[in-house]
């Protein structure tokens, strides 16, 4: 059996150039809105990182950080007010959220149009009835760049390692959408 290393920076560079080039020709700039509450070191990583990559293909992102401490009610004022933002095209809601601040309630207000992560149950729903929705990042980057090396998947034995409801599920179901038979 031939091992291949797959690169994703080749296929990553053509997708941003992409991403600019549609957000210029239909004079749109989208808005990321990024929720942060306190400091862990992972998620502001992430944080820097996802602003970098808006920065890189020219859209709009701002970051909402809130104090470890914040009350649930308050943290779900605030949210609601970011949600409800006609400006913001997109929630980016960093997690675990803090045990005090009921993290369900807040998942399944994020408007199914802006759930990016593909967290709500309604957009998870929709995904797997095959309805349009957003899908989670990393999942449909391991589709996207299968696809973009031309690998068949139809007809392919898949594993997928863990069943995670943020990468594991999700990339059984995409690869069930290329008709491949998956074992999870």
């Amino acid at each position: 059996m031939k091992m291949e290393i797959l690169k994703g920076l080749p296929v990553a560079q053509a997708i941003n150039e992409e991403l600019i080039k549609e957000s210029q020709e239909a004079g749109i700039k989208p808005h990321l809105a990024i929720i942060r509450v306190g400091e862990r070191p992972d998620d502001c990583s992430y944080e820097r990182g996802a602003t970098k990559k808006m920065d890189k293909v020219g859209f709009d992102c701002t970051s909402y950080v809130f104090p470890q401490d914040i009350t649930d009610e308050e943290f779900q004022k605030e949210f609601d007010k970011i949600n409800n933002d006609d400006n913001i095209d997109g929630i980016l809601l960093l997690r675990p959220l803090p045990k005090h601040i009921n993290e369900k309630v807040v998942v399944n207000k994020i408007w199914s149009k802006k759930d990016i992560d593909c967290l709500t149950t309604e957009s998870v729903g929709k995904m797997y009835m095959g309805e349009d929705s957003f899908m989670p990042c990393t999942p449909l980057s391991v589709i996207t760049l299968l696809k973009s090396l031309d690998i068949k998947l139809q007809g392919k034995r898949a594993v997928v390692i863990g069943r995670s409801n943020i990468v594991g599920k999700p990339v059984y179901e995409l690869l069930l959408r290329e008709n491949a038979t998956v074992t999870i």
